[in-house]
């Protein structure tokens, strides 16, 4: 079979079925098939496999189609999902069209409409997953010089490694911290290392407000950038500065579809993250980013290397490589997986949920 085989994922836990589909598929269709028995196989074979449409019966043990079909859509959202059974009910359509399958096939299945609608979805698959591939506009944003670059350096360069479009809000030039031109000199080489614009503000240190003058600021910022994802402090900080940045963020992205937050030196234990993003080839661009802050680097103990990668190697154990920087999800709908995108263009999924 040739590259541009159409993939399909199988799931029945009638191996009779399962072989009877898989048959049709690869004799008329020209598909390459692999089967699963269950959805917790079928989920394992979805990050191996990579099919362009999965094929799964509705009924079956521990997790049911139906199941299997939400997962689908909170991790691969724009995979075609077909949904098969032997019992024609208006219930069970009801249930498929909920949980947004794309076809539902009652079985005996129909061969000839077996072969065209995976033929179908699989195009609209392929196509689907190019345009989720396509570059993000990325906008990440912090307090002080040095905030973002702590928290998400690593994935901002795998983002720019990846063509992405990098933008920083720096919400002030940390004057408080040292001296306001040092620091912004510091924060214009470290955005050049990563290739990302800057957008360094005046708000006054130690004194940033979470309402109307920082909503408006970053408004201004988000009109001119136009992100698909945001990267910002989350709230459990001790810094009453981070805490305003927050929450003037998650106002002022409110039509944005994807915001994220990310961990400080100033975390607190209330910090619970649930997006674990592997780093893993983009430290050295994190450290290198952070040696740019030499005015901080002689008295922040945690801008020292060997703190920084402890960091990195520490939250690996919740997965997903083994250097990591964590995220707390506010709104999702881009993938945060390390993006990096393979020859392909499509972007690898390194990331452990």
């Amino acid at each position: 079979m040739g590259e541009e085989s159409r993939r399909v994922l199988v799931v029945d836990d009638d191996p009779d079925v399962a072989l009877f589909v898989k048959t049709v598929l690869e004799r008329r269709g020209g598909c390459v098939v692999q089967t699963a028995a269950d959805g917790p196989s079928a989920l394992a074979a979805i990050g191996a496999f990579r099919p362009d449409v999965v094929v799964t019966d509705i009924q079956m043990p521990g997790i049911s189609g139906i199941d299997l079909l939400t997962a689908i859509r909170i991790d691969t959202p724009w995979m075609p999902v077909v949904i098969m059974t032997a019992h024609v009910s208006v219930d069970y359509a009801v249930s498929a069209l909920r949980a947004q399958a794309d076809e539902f096939l009652t079985k005996p299945i129909d061969s000839t409409r077996l072969v065209e609608v995976v033929t179908r979805l699989a195009e609209e698959g392929r196509a689907r997953r190019e345009s989720a591939a396509q570059k993000q506009y990325v906008l990440a944003i912090g307090a002080h010089p040095d905030d973002v670059e702590i928290g998400v350096g690593g994935i901002l360069a795998a983002h720019r490694a990846a063509g992405d479009e990098i933008t920083i809000l720096t919400l002030s030039r940390g004057a408080r911290g040292g001296d306001a031109d040092d620091r912004q000199h510091e924060s214009l080489a470290s955005a050049e290392l990563l290739g990302a614009r800057l957008f360094l503000k005046d708000l006054v240190d130690t004194e940033i407000t979470g309402g109307g003058p920082t909503v408006r600021l970053i408004e201004e910022v988000v009109r001119e950038v136009v992100p698909t994802v945001v990267y910002t402090h989350t709230n459990h900080d001790r810094h009453q500065d981070h805490r305003a940045a927050h929450e003037a963020t998650v106002v002022a992205t409110r039509t944005i579809d994807t915001v994220a937050c990310y961990q400080s030196p100033s975390a607190t234990v209330d910090f619970r993250p649930t997006r674990f993003v592997s780093i893993d080839g983009f430290v050295d661009r994190k450290l290198e980013v952070l040696a740019c802050f030499r005015s901080q680097t002689e008295h922040r103990a945690y801008l020292a290397p060997d703190f920084v990668t402890a960091t990195a190697r520490y939250w690996s154990r919740f997965g997903g490589g083994d250097n990591v920087e964590p995220l707390e999800i506010v709104r999702e709908t881009a993938d945060l997986s390390t993006p990096v995108r393979d020859r392909t263009g499509e972007r690898s999924n390194r990331e452990a949920r």
